[in-house]
């Protein structure tokens, strides 16, 4: 804790003095250009990845970087998604898995996850990835039909699909390696229904 402390005020001694006109604009005005979900994972760092000021991203951090697609109760999730779409007015959506991942590491390897059952139950979004991956164990792989999965979700979220149809909003699947620190853009973006929008 005393770490953050120090970080705390290294923060208000440096970095918010030289960034002081940026804060103040931003204090009164919210208009982030892309939703970034990413996963929870302490490496991943999305403002640090894409070189990115506050106000610019708009993100959600979930385990595994999953979405849970459109239902009639809605989620955490869901709730941050019709925000920066219909609220924020969001152009883009970034949907990031990375390299090492902890929850499709757990999934591709048939971890026992009895002893985190909210976890489990959790990964179940990411079902259609585990079911996409020809090799069990490629982590590697299940990684990549994740990403692709969960913009197949996102798709199914109203106001997403809402923009698709209007070409107001762009969906992009990417996954970071974070021992290069390169960004693998996914070209096969999943075609999408948007006629039920």
């Amino acid at each position: 804790m005393r770490d953050l402390a120090e970080g705390v005020r290294r923060y208000q001694r440096e970095v918010h003095p030289a960034k002081a006109d940026l804060f103040a604009r931003l204090a009164e005005h919210h208009g982030p250009h892309t939703l970034f979900i990413g996963c929870s994972d302490a490496r991943v760092v999305p403002e640090l990845i894409t070189a990115s000021e506050p106000g610019e991203l708009f993100v959600v951090r979930t385990a595994g970087n999953l979405v849970p697609a459109h239902a009639p109760v809605p989620d955490a999730v869901t709730a941050a998604v019709e925000y920066a779409v219909a609220v924020l007015g969001v152009s883009d959506i970034v949907v990031c898995g990375h390299s090492g991942c902890g929850a499709m590491t757990a999934l591709a390897r048939a971890h026992d996850l009895s002893g985190v059952p909210a976890l489990a139950r959790w990964l179940r979004h990411a079902d259609a990835s585990r079911a996409r991956t020809a090799a069990s164990g490629d982590v590697a792989a299940l990684v990549r039909h994740n990403v692709l999965a969960q913009l197949a979700n996102l798709a199914t979220h109203p106001p997403v699909a809402r923009g698709l149809a209007e070409r107001t909003l762009a969906l992009h699947g990417w996954v970071y390696d974070i021992a290069g620190g390169g960004v693998e853009t996914l070209g096969a973006v999943p075609e999408v229904n948007t006629s039920a929008a």
